[in-house]
């Protein structure tokens, strides 16, 4: 395949990897500079806040403290949305997914990096029985809808096979 003709393919990891990650960027950037640390602004009362946090782990804190780990783990999936991206450079649907997927490993990459933990503002919950989902950011959303669509890719391939 032409190096053009591969470009063409992987056009639609770039084209949702960019926004997604400016989103990302974007969104913490202004929690930073606008929110305190450790409080937040009611939008829907009792059921969505902005909320400057800030998460040293993975996903609800999983593996928190572990910054090396959680490097090393980027880094690995990195190297898998690259892999997959050449081998399935023909499935816009995939190059889809990975672009969301890139978008948001490489959003959160880049906190764990710079401020050795994740900048998390978005939290929804039901206040009156004090019960909230745990914060989490627009690089979470992209990766989820990445694996969403990852999952739904590999189904739908499975079922054809059958």
């Amino acid at each position: 395949m032409s190096p053009i003709q591969y470009f063409k393919n992987i056009f639609p990891l770039i084209i949702v990897a960019i926004p997604s990650l400016a989103l990302d960027i974007i969104t913490k950037r202004m929690v930073q500079f606008n929110i305190p640390k450790g409080s937040g602004i009611t939008v829907i009362d009792g059921f969505f806040n902005l909320r400057h946090d800030r998460n040293t782990g993975a996903a609800f804190g999983i593996l928190s403290d572990q910054r090396t780990l959680l490097v090393i783990i980027t880094i690995a999936a990195l190297l898998f949305i690259v892999i997959y991206s050449f081998r399935f450079s023909h499935s816009r649907w995939m190059q889809v997914s990975l672009g969301f997927l890139l978008g948001g490993a490489v959003g959160n990459f880049i906190d764990r990096i710079y401020l050795g933990e994740v900048v998390d503002f978005l939290q929804f919950g039901i206040e009156s029985k004090r019960l909230y989902w745990p914060t989490f950011n627009v690089a979470d959303i992209s990766v989820c809808i990445g694996a969403g669509m990852l999952i739904v890719y590999l189904f739908k391939v499975q079922n054809t096979e059958n």
